[in-house]
């Protein structure tokens, strides 16, 4: 008799949350084409530091959604993934740090740094974590693994709302500046 495997019971967790994923990633491509239709015009290096990796946040919530949801035959499989998954995650957040100390158009505040930064450094360290631990502890470790997914599509929120919510008070600070120029004459 086959034992069940444990991730089959977040089987319905992980269709949700990687749904939630894909269609966030999608929204976020609207959001890219507001930005893009917006009078604040971003820079290249302004979207590789603050939109791509929201793209990325979305992208990690999807992907590992998929490698929860497959049939692997062991545990250790699926830790292996996992931790590939915080290794590349980790050294991408060190290049988006980069990034947005490198664009010069928007100065970084400390909610910035906290959701472009420290929380997707630590939701990529909780996947290296299960990663280590999942084939030791796999029922308390799957739980680790869902806080991450859902770190990752709470970062993604945010950081969508915050980008649309940016531009659309910097749309709306220039036209008032526009409409008071225009009464003046």
């Amino acid at each position: 008799m086959e034992t069940a495997s444990p991730l089959a019971a977040w089987e319905s967790f992980y269709v949700i949350v990687g749904s939630s994923g894909a269609a966030l990633t999608g929204l976020q491509f609207v959001v890219i084409a507001l930005i893009s239709e917006s009078k604040r015009q971003a820079t290249s290096r302004e979207i590789e530091a603050f939109g791509t990796p929201t793209v990325i946040h979305f992208c990690t919530v999807l992907l590992v959604a998929a490698i929860l949801s497959a049939p692997w035959h062991s545990l250790a499989s699926v830790a292996y993934a996992l931790g590939v998954c915080g290794v590349v995650g980790a050294i991408y957040c060190f290049i988006v740090v980069g990034r947005a100390r490198r664009q010069s158009t928007y100065r970084p505040v400390f909610e910035d740094w906290l959701f472009h930064a420290a929380l997707p450094l630590l939701g990529h360290a909780l996947l290296l974590v299960t990663a280590l631990l999942l084939t030791t502890y796999p029922q308390k470790v799957l739980f680790l693994v869902a806080a991450s997914t859902l770190l990752f599509l709470f970062i993604g929120i945010h950081n969508s709302w915050d980008t649309v919510t940016y531009i659309a008070v910097s749309d709306a600070g220039k036209k008032t500046s526009v409409n008071r120029k225009t009464r003046k004459h």
